[in-house]
């Protein structure tokens, strides 16, 4: 495995637009974190725990890859 290890995606910006334009606001007051930590999140700059990951998905009412992908 090298150094730079694998790359989490996620389709949360896709996701908010098709859910009648969501906010990154609205989104974090659903699943409890910060707005800021929403945007670290859709932006790639850091992956959430488990739990939050799971409580996105929950807010979109879509299974768990559907936001976030894993790529080697």
């Amino acid at each position: 495995m090298g150094k730079s290890g694998g790359q989490l995606a996620n389709t949360i910006r896709h996701l908010r637009f098709h859910q009648q334009e969501m906010t990154q606001q609205e989104l974090a007051d659903r699943v409890g974190i910060t707005r800021q930590t929403v945007n670290a999140i859709e932006g790639n700059k850091y992956s959430p725990s488990l739990e939050v990951a799971f409580r996105i998905a929950r807010v979109f009412g879509v299974p768990l890859e559907s936001v976030f992908q894993y790529g080697e």
